[in-house]
């Protein structure tokens, strides 16, 4: 018998929806049978006849979960509607932008028995998980220096086009909490959370709240200390490149693929050179859509097997963490 179709609603109809649109029509299985939106803005993909309503309340269509793809701080407003009428939640990253409000839609999830997941998904590209296991077993020995520059680009019209790209208060900031955001996620799965951070940040070339250009500096408790650079202003945009130096040599993820290795005794073990991964140095459209597919179809796996999400909630909450002390801790 065939197995029924999991439906998604998708809450917000903006560029990041039809990203989510073309994944779920790779996925088998998967369909979006409906959006939110507030405005009652038609998305560009849709169908004739496609369901958009104003609230989760009034969707008349059969749904599972929904995908929250709307401004950074309304993250937990959807999510605690959404289980509180019982659905699954897959958020897109970050998972929110303050401390309470990740924690209360967090226990919101758990207290209404729904999953909760964050689309963080190079966690699941193939060279960054056969790095983190290496890390796991302390291959490398120790680890001191881990390096993370996510050098991207956006014109001032990306900043105009909506109200909320940059505005603290919405967006949560600028490039730390919205482009790098991925990338910091995956210093956390690999690092754990600094004990110190120190940071200068300002901005240089936009018209814009947060910040479009910044670097820290974080200590961690086994003494290694770690570097992100985070921009919106480095043209023409950059793959995102994080090394990492330990005991036994260096090694470059870029754009998470490995290109570098120089560990002392192990041979490359990497096995996705030449494979095109969508990096958002240059623009936010996304033309390969894989990574979204793979967090689309785990997270359908975790809801019908009961099992924990590639990226769960509280796994996701580290990475705005360490961005928030990353703001808290700018000294310039």
């Amino acid at each position: 018998m065939k197995e029924q179709k999991f439906r998604f609603v998708i809450i917000g109809t903006g560029n990041i929806s039809a990203t989510y649109h073309k994944a779920a029509g790779n996925v088998e299985g998967a369909e979006i049978v409906a959006a939110v939106s507030r405005g009652g803005r038609m998305p560009s993909w849709a169908p004739p006849g496609f369901e958009v309503a104003p609230d989760l309340e009034s969707v008349k269509a059969d749904y599972d979960a929904v995908i929250v793809a709307a401004p950074n701080a309304a993250h937990h407003v959807w999510a605690i509607a959404a289980a509180g009428l019982g659905k699954h939640v897959l958020t897109e990253k970050p998972l929110d932008i303050t401390i309470p409000a990740m924690d209360q839609m967090i226990e919101t999830c758990r207290k209404c028995g729904v999953k909760l997941a964050v689309a963080y998904q190079r966690r699941l590209s193939p060279d960054n998980m056969i790095v983190k296991e290496l890390l796991e077993q302390g291959a490398f020995g120790r680890v001191f220096a881990a390096d993370l520059s996510v050098k991207c680009y956006r014109d001032q019209a990306y900043y105009d086009s909506a109200p909320y790209r940059g505005n603290k208060a919405l967006d949560g900031g600028g490039p730390f909490i919205q482009q790098a955001s991925h990338n910091i996620d995956l210093y956390a799965w690999f690092f754990g959370k600094p004990v110190k951070t120190v940071s200068m940040l300002s901005t240089f070339m936009h018209r814009m709240e947060g910040e479009d250009h910044g670097v820290a500096i974080l200590k961690h408790s086994d003494g290694m200390i770690g570097s992100i650079i985070a921009s919106t202003a480095a043209y023409p945009g950059f793959p995102p490149e994080m090394a990492i130096h330990t005991e036994k040599g260096s090694l470059v993820l870029k754009n998470d693929i490995i290109t570098t290795w120089e560990i002392r005794g192990m041979n490359n073990p990497g096995i996705s050179a030449g494979k095109e991964i969508h990096s958002g140095a240059s623009g936010p459209l996304v033309s390969n859509t894989g990574g979204h597919e793979a967090i689309i179809a785990d997270f359908i796996e975790a809801v019908r097997l009961d099992n924990k999400p590639a990226v769960s909630g509280e796994d996701a909450r580290l990475a705005t963490e360490i961005i928030l002390d990353i703001y808290n801790n700018n000294i310039y």
